[in-house]
């Protein structure tokens, strides 16, 4: 099957939620206007209006390309998403948390912002449901690959835990945080334990 051409609009709506995740985690929810995405996105002032024409319609815009891109960034590590061994899991987790809180960190930030407004915003809360349940999938999948009985009993904990790790890794004092090899330790005990494992000897 053929994909389809990437038009003039697509990119144009592209650079303008990847500014509004810029202007996010730059200025926050308040800072977040069409105007501060045109100058993000350095583009003629009344840009983001004509794609996006209300506040809701650019949150939405918002929340799918993040999904979209940490999507593609899950993609990129077969061990996430085939046959892999739990070491291996482990490893591509660990790798995939070092970078969404390094060169991805402001996607991250943006997220957050996203994530304490949705409470108040029931259209944001499901923007962003919709969007989680495709991580949680993979989720879901990683852990049935490392053998758990029922990874849908684990899935919302793994995921909770997960955020957890991203939250401290984003805003904890630097002694606070995990080294990489803590991290994929602490994550190959994670999955041991929620595929019902014996966690191996040191």
């Amino acid at each position: 099957m053929k994909r389809k051409p990437v038009t003039h609009t697509t990119l144009r709506r592209q650079r303008l939620a990847d500014a509004a995740i810029s202007t996010l985690a730059r200025s926050g929810m308040r800072g977040l206007t069409h105007r501060a995405v045109d100058q993000t996105a350095e583009v003629p002032t009344g840009s983001c209006s004509y794609y996006f024409r209300t506040r809701r319609e650019l949150l939405q815009a918002t929340v799918e390309r993040l999904a979209e891109l940490d999507i593609a960034e899950i993609d990129e590590r077969p061990a996430l998403t085939g046959p892999a061994s739990i070491a291996q899991i482990a490893e591509a987790t660990a790798g995939l948390v070092q970078h969404w809180t390094t060169a991805g960190r402001e996607r991250m930030l943006a997220r957050y912002e996203l994530a304490l407004e949705a409470p108040r915003r029931p259209e944001l809360y499901a923007a962003l449901h919709t969007a989680g349940s495709r991580h949680r999938a993979v989720a879901e999948n990683m852990l049935a690959t490392a053998g758990a009985a029922a990874p849908a009993a684990h899935v919302n904990a793994f995921v909770a835990f997960l955020d957890g790790i991203l939250f401290n890794q984003l805003t904890a004092a630097a002694p606070h945080r995990l080294t990489p090899e803590q991290l994929r330790r602490t994550l190959l005990s994670l999955i041991h334990t929620c595929a019902d494992r014996t966690i191996p000897g040191p």
